[in-house]
C-alpha cells in the first residue's frame, strides 16, 4: 500500500545521514582524549527538548542528529578520562563500531544465527582463554545482574533437581557468600525463589574477604538443620573496595560439601590476565561458574556481560525447552536453551571485534596502567597529612577520606565534598559508606586515564576540600 503520508524514509539520503552521524561520533572520541574542565549545565535548546510532548510531525534529520548529539554531550559520560565515580566504561571505540554494525543486521541470538552464533561461541571461547577460565560453555548476556543470575539458576537446578518446573514449595535453601557481595546476588536468590532472608552474608578478614572458616561453619551449620546449600559466591574484586576472596581455599570448603562455586568476577576478574596479579586469582579454575563484564574492565562499551561455565549441561538443565515455535530443526541447542534472555542483540561482536583488532596484550597492558594508577593514587596520598587512605589496594579501587585539621564530622565533610567535586565537574567522583564511614571512592578501569588525571585528582579534592572546610 502506497500513498503521500508520513513515511519512515529519511529525508535526507541514509549516506548522508551516516555522515552526519559520524562527525558527531568523531567529536564525542576527540573529546574524550582530554579531560575537559567542567560537565557543560543543560542549555535552553535542551531544555526545551525535555519539556516536548510526543512529536506529531517529524523533524529534519539533521536537525534531530544534532539535537542527540547536543543531548549526549550535556550527559555525564563515562568514558572520560576523569570519570571515577563507580566502575564504568570506556566506550572502546572499536566497540561502538561493533555495536553499530550488530544494530544495522539486527540479529537476534535466540535461535541459530549461523556465522553469528558461532562468533559468539568463540568470543565466549576468548574471553575464558583471556582470563584463565577453563569454560564448557557460556554466553553473553546485558551485564553481571543476569549472568550472576544465569550462574545461580544453574546452581539451583543442580542442588534442588526439578525446582525450575515445581518451584520451591517448603524445601530450605542457601546462598553463601561475604557481607560485601554485589547486590545483584541478593536480587538473583529473591527472583529465584531461595529468598534474601536465606543469604548468608559472611564476616570478612581484615582484607575484607570471605573468611573460609566462617563459610565451613555456615554450610555445615545448614546441613546439620536440613537446609539445602545451593551455592557459594566468591567475589573477583568486590564493587566497594576490590577485595578478591580467597579462592581456592574457598573452592576447598566447596568440593569437600559438593556445593557450586560462583566466582562474581563482573569487575576484577580480567585483572587475572596480567601476569602479576594472577597468584591473587589462584584456584579460579576450580569454580563451577564465573561472571565477567566486558563493559567494566575490558573497557567495551555497554550492555557486554559473559557468563561462563565449566559444564555447558548445567545450564542446560536450567533453562532448556521445547515450544512450537523454536523448532529445533539441526537438532542443535539454541541459545535460549542456556541463556535466560530470547530476544538478544549480538553483544559478542564487539569483543570478538576488539580482541582481533587489538590483540590480547593491549588488553593485558592497559588493565596494568589502570593497577599502577591505582597505586600511585595511593601513594600519593600518603604525602598529604589531610588525607587517609583505607588500605593498599588490591586492585583499581583507592577509597580515601580528606581529613582535614578542625573538621568535627569528617564523614558529613566527604559526603559534602562529594557533592562538590561532582558539581564543579573537572573529576567526576563518587562517595562510599565503608563500615559507616563516608570515603571517596575513586576507580581506575579507562584506558584514556593517565598519571597526570590521577595527580590532578589529588589536587581537586583537597582544593574543594580545603574551601569547604574554611566555611565550616
Amino acid at each position: 500500500m502506497t500513498g503521500d503520508g508520513p513515511s519512515l524514509r529519511l529525508d535526507v539520503s541514509r549516506e548522508e545521514a551516516l555522515r552526519h552521524a559520524a562527525r558527531i561520533i568523531v567529536q564525542a572520541w576527540r573529546s574524550f582524549d582530554r579531560f575537559r574542565p567542567e560537565e557543560p549545565p543543560l542549555d535552553e535548546r535542551v531544555l526545551a527538548l525535555l519539556r516536548s510532548g510526543l512529536p506529531e510531525e517529524g523533524v529534519p534529520t539533521h536537525e534531530a542528529l544534532e539535537d542527540a548529539g547536543r543531548v549526549l554531550d550535556e550527559s555525564i559520560a563515562q568514558p572520560r578520562p576523569r570519570y571515577f565515580a563507580f566502575i564504568g566504561s570506556s566506550g572502546l571505540e572499536i566497540g561502538a563500531i561493533a555495536d553499530a554494525l550488530a544494530a544495522t543486521y539486527d540479529i537476534n541470538l535466540a535461535v541459530d544465527a549461523r556465522a553469528a552464533t558461532v562468533i559468539e561461541q568463540q568470543a565466549v571461547r576468548w574471553v575464558a582463554g583471556f582470563v584463565g577460565y577453563p569454560a564448557g560453555g557460556g554466553a553473553f548476556t546485558s551485564g553481571g545482574t543476569i549472568s550472576n543470575m544465569t550462574a545461580l539458576s544453574a546452581a539451583r537446578e543442580r542442588a534442588m533437581p526439578g525446582s525450575r518446573h515445581g518451584g520451591m514449595a517448603e524445601r530450605r535453601a542457601a546462598v553463601y557468600c561475604s557481607r560485601e557481595v554485589h547486590y545483584s546476588i541478593t536480587r538473583a536468590v529473591e527472583l529465584l525463589g531461595i529468598g534474601s532472608a536465606n543469604l548468608r552474608a559472611l564476616p570478612i578478614d581484615e582484607r575484607r574477604r570471605l573468611r573460609p572458616d566462617a563459610l565451613a561453619e555456615a554450610i555445615d551449620r545448614d546441613l546439620a538443620d536440613g537446609v539445602t546449600p545451593v551455592a557459594v559466591v566468591a567475589s573477583a574484586g568486590t564493587t566497594l573496595t576490590g577485595a578478591i576472596d580467597p579462592i581456592g581455599e574457598i573452592a576447598e570448603v566447596c568440593e569437600a560439601r559438593g556445593v557450586w562455586l560462583h566466582v562474581d568476577g563482573a569487575y576484577g576478574l580480567p585483572a587475572a590476565a596480567v601476569p602479576s596479579m594472577r597468584p591473587a586469582f589462584a584456584g579460579l579454575e576450580r569454580a563451577d561458574s564465573v561472571s565477567v563484564d566486558a563493559h567494566k574492565w575490558l573497557y567495551l562499551p555497554k550492555a557486554c556481560g559473559v557468563v561462563l561455565v565449566k559444564r555447558q549441561e548445567d545450564l542446560v538443565a536450567a533453562f532448556a525447552h521445547r515450544e512450537g515455535y523454536l523448532p529445533h530443526q539441526q537438532h542443535e541447542l539454541h541459545a535460549v536453551d542456556i541463556t535466560l534472555e530470547y530476544s538478544r542483540p549480538f553483544r559478542a561482536l564487539k569483543a570478538w571485534l576488539a580482541f582481533r583488532v587489538h590483540g590480547a596484550p593491549a588488553f593485558r597492558a592497559a588493565i596494568e596502567r589502570n593497577l599502577a594508577e591505582a597505586r600511585l593514587l595511593y601513594e600519593e596520598i600518603g604525602r598529604y597529612e589531610d588525607l587517609e587512605a583505607l588500605a593498599p589496594p588490591q586492585l583499581s579501587i583507592v577509597p580515601f577520606r580528606h581529613v582535614p585539621p578542625g573538621v568535627r564530622d569528617v564523614d558529613a565533610h566527604n559526603a559534602a565534598l562529594a557533592e562538590a567535586l561532582q558539581a564543579d565537574g573537572r573529576v567526576y567522583l563518587a562517595s562510599a559508606l565503608i563500615d559507616g564511614q563516608v570515603y571517596l571512592r575513586p576507580c581506575f578501569v579507562n584506558f584514556r586515564t593517565t598519571e597526570e588525571d590521577v595527580l590532578a585528582l589529588i589536587g581537586i579534592v583537597r582544593e574543594l576540600g580545603a574551601r569547604l572546610a574554611a566555611r565550616a
